[in-house]
């Protein structure tokens, strides 16, 4: 029987998911208030730290690397599920919506939550030691899959503008979800010893030993309760992001800006698991969560906006502008001398942090 803080900790993070939903449910359709959304921000706050624990213990139970495939899927899954929503609801003011969230999904994880974790990594132990091979072939995913949907597009000349055509989206999607489900099967069967987190001497690391794994009906209401806080999280981020918009065109910030602050939303509870996972030396882990992550938000998504764009209204602009290029570009020559070594120290994880500053101030003063 759990008792003290053990038993408080369980009791917070089983109701707490459960009020955001509620609030969630009260404020969904209605004109809010300033301090009904300052609640919702409170709940909003509550649902992402609940999702991270949620999520540890189905990891714990399952092992990695499905660990971090659970929270990665989990979060893209509902991520897309509010890009169409908003670009229905936008029209064609919204049509740069999906390539400017996924755009911001990449620059988190490959330079915040990599450098994040590099650097916390590297703070305990000096030297940040991970699974060269898994990595490698996970950031190389990430690149192709980046460069065929959010850059070729900027240059295929069979539609005016920055945008696919039919036939060329239509391929686009499909590779897309053909790659993510090659890296799957190769991240948790054919190579899943290349994702599984490493000592600092190189060996592999077992099992974490700071508690025996949940049983099974801990896990499945873990399970339940994920998938709650999660609907929470991209749930109460819709109700907020009227009142981050009418700031970002109060202050004369781009539209962009928006998309940014929202997929820091979405993606906090994978920052925080990263995070921890790197403070228990498990940096293979943190890894597996960014570029998994990154990953699943390109090969989801992009097929489920193909899919959706056929009843939505308004172009799908999917090319990014040089400025964003260059910033893709210098990420993923970054991220392959970080990985290749399969070591890393404070300098690597503060050249990603300085890279996701570079993001996000000039996303705010293009």
């Amino acid at each position: 029987m759990k008792t003290g803080t053990a038993a408080l900790r369980t009791q917070w993070t089983t109701w707490v998911p459960l009020l955001a939903v509620v609030a969630l449910a009260f404020g969904w359709g209605r004109e809010l208030p300033g301090w009904a959304i300052a609640l919702i921000g409170i709940c909003l706050i509550g649902a992402v730290l609940c999702a991270v624990h949620h999520a540890e213990v189905v990891a714990h139970r399952v092992g990695e690397p499905f660990g971090s495939l659970v929270l990665a899927v989990a979060v893209t899954v509902i991520e897309v599920g509010l890009i169409v929503t908003l670009m229905a609801d936008g029209g064609a003011k919204a049509s740069t919506y999906a390539r400017d969230t996924v755009f911001a999904a990449v620059m988190i994880t490959c330079n915040g939550i990599v450098g994040l974790s590099v650097l916390v990594g590297a703070l305990r132990n000096r030297v940040a030691v991970f699974n060269a091979e898994g990595s490698g072939g996970a950031l190389a995913t990430v690149c192709t899959l980046a460069t065929m949907t959010l850059v070729l597009p900027s240059f295929t000349t069979g539609h005016s503008g920055k945008e696919f055509t039919g036939d060329q989206l239509a391929f686009a999607a499909g590779a897309s979800l053909c790659l993510y489900a090659l890296f799957v099967g190769v991240q948790t069967v054919r190579h899943r010893d290349y994702f599984l987190p490493v000592r600092t001497d190189g060996s592999e690391a077992g099992p974490d030993e700071h508690a025996p794994p949940p049983g099974d009906r801990e896990t499945w209401w873990s399970v339940g309760l994920l998938l709650v806080a999660l609907v929470a999280v991209v749930g109460n981020a819709k109700l907020v992001s009227p009142a981050i918009e009418s700031g970002v065109e109060s202050a004369g910030l781009p539209k962009t800006v928006v998309g940014v602050v929202i997929a820091l939303l979405v993606l906090s509870p994978e920052t925080l698991a990263a995070v921890r996972a790197a403070r228990r030396d498990r940096l293979q882990t943190s890894l597996n969560l960014a570029y998994g992550s990154a990953i699943a938000s390109i090969g989801l998504t992009i097929p489920a906006i193909a899919l959706a764009s056929i009843w939505l209204e308004g172009p799908l602009i999917l090319g990014e502008d040089a400025t964003h290029m260059v910033l893709l570009v210098l990420t993923a020559v970054v991220s392959a001398l970080t990985v290749v070594p399969g070591r890393a120290t404070l300098l690597q994880g503060g050249v990603h942090l300085v890279l996701f500053a570079v993001f996000v101030f000039l996303s705010f003063s293009p």
